[in-house]
């Protein structure tokens, strides 16, 4: 066991685990965040996912160790429910969410590539999805809450 410093959606806090620890088990059962799910605890599906210093991470397979020192943001860190994040404002919008299992992973890496990518076109940005897994099939809504929220990039 060691004693870790993480920041997590702008908020310190230390934790004692082992290193191998994975993030999604911090994030989950110490502090209590339900936005990042277990989805398949392989790396497979995207229902984990984390933004790790800006980057999207699968945080089922990303040791606790990576993230000490770094900036962790879950979806729950991007707005609140009085003032969302323009992304989490365009979900709304377009009604992009149903069960909301697969919603860290398609709204993370979707405002990763929009931010970086804000002219992307469509197909450009359901690309962009690949690899993220959705049971619940809501992806044409999903996808135009994400050209919704690149509307508001270019803005």
């Amino acid at each position: 066991m060691a004693k870790l410093s993480l920041t997590v959606n702008g908020r310190s806090y230390s934790v004692e685990a082992d290193p191998e620890t994975p993030l999604l088990y911090i994030l989950s059962d110490d502090l209590q965040l339900n936005g990042p799910k277990f989805g398949c605890g392989l790396s497979q599906c995207g229902a984990c996912t984390v933004l790790l210093d800006g980057e999207p991470v699968r945080s089922c397979v990303t040791p606790v160790s990576e993230a000490a020192g770094l900036e962790v943001i879950s979806i729950e860190g991007l707005g609140t429910p009085e003032d969302p994040h323009p992304i989490q404002r365009a979900f709304i919008e377009e009604q992009a969410v149903q069960c909301g299992y697969c919603i860290s992973g398609i709204m993370l890496y979707g405002k990763t590539f929009i931010d970086r990518n804000p002219n992307a076109s469509e197909q450009e940005i359901v690309e962009s999805l690949t690899g993220l897994l959705c049971r619940c099939h809501a992806h044409v809504r999903m996808v135009r809450a994400l050209k919704r929220y690149a509307q508001e990039v270019r803005a």
